[in-house]
């Protein structure tokens, strides 16, 4: 409700201007209403009787006055009648609206909670605490299954919030010289000396997330690709992941292990696969 001035100086309550125009059109119903039934029970009734023109005394001496009534109510229930079956058709009709009207309002109202939904979960995503990302992925995964429409917004947030987390992406406030040894040495050998860095929780979830959207869905009539490409993923544990249907080219994949992972679809090309391990299977 809004709430106005009169000039009389008290507070009125005006209704929303949704409400105020259907208010509006159902007092102008009614009144059309009224307008055309008095019409036809009047006029209309006496000119279906036959009396378009008051009667002569000859005319009224021809017919009794019974008859004359009879002919009257005869042409007033035909009428009558009609105007019925116009006010249910109106009926229906402004039935009919009003449900339209609720059904926007209704989508209105799902729409701005789907926008409240990927806010929150985009703001999880931030967070310092594990858990508290991993949440943020999976209220994402579940957005995208109730708002299909986003499902690639949600692939792009998915994919970049993997970018920023790679085994080579480094925490804020830290510099250069703190990246993993297994980021910074090119030699194999020396490379494959190194112990497995082990993905985070929630950087396994958005992985897993993005592919499984990858190999179910499909966006406009084409098939969505998560880009990882040149994503940093040395001599890293990546066992048994899904990676179905990525686009990981110029990704970094040296010494990886990659047993039991599925690479179904997924493009690989000028990936550097250097002592890679489970890359054929």
């Amino acid at each position: 409700m809004v709430v106005i001035a009169g000039c009389v100086g008290m507070a009125v309550a005006v209704p929303e201007p949704g409400w105020v125009r259907w208010v509006l059109a159902g007092v102008a119903l009614a009144g059309a209403a009224s307008w055309v039934l008095a019409f036809l029970i009047g006029p209309a009734a006496w000119r279906l009787a036959g009396e378009s023109a008051p009667l002569s005394a000859a005319e009224r001496a021809q017919m009794t006055a019974a008859e004359r009534v009879e002919a009257v109510n005869a042409a007033r229930h035909t009428l009558i009648q009609a105007a019925t079956g116009l006010v249910v058709i109106g009926g229906v009709a402004f039935t009919a609206l009003g449900l339209w009207y609720t059904a926007r309002t209704v989508e209105t109202t799902q729409q701005g909670q789907i926008t409240d939904r990927y806010t929150k979960a985009f703001e999880q995503l931030g967070s310092d605490k594990i858990e508290v990302r991993l949440g943020g992925i999976h209220a994402l995964r579940f957005l995208s299954v109730d708002s299909p429409r986003d499902q690639e917004v949600v692939i792009d947030v998915l994919t970049t919030f993997v970018r920023s987390h790679d085994a080579c992406a480094l925490p804020s406030g830290q510099k250069t010289k703190s990246l993993p040894k297994q980021c910074t040495t090119t030699d194999p050998k020396a490379l494959a000396d190194l112990p497995y860095i082990r993905l985070g929780a929630d950087v396994r979830a958005a992985l897993s997330t993005a592919s499984a959207m990858a190999s179910n869905e499909l966006i406009g009539n084409i098939r969505a690709v998560p880009d990882l490409s040149e994503v940093r993923f040395p001599r890293t544990d990546l066992r048994g992941l899904p990676l179905i249907g990525l686009n990981m080219s110029g990704a970094d994949l040296r010494g990886a292990d990659l047993t039991g992972a599925d690479l179904t679809g997924t493009f690989l090309t000028d990936a550097d696969l250097t002592g890679a391990l489970g890359v054929n299977e």
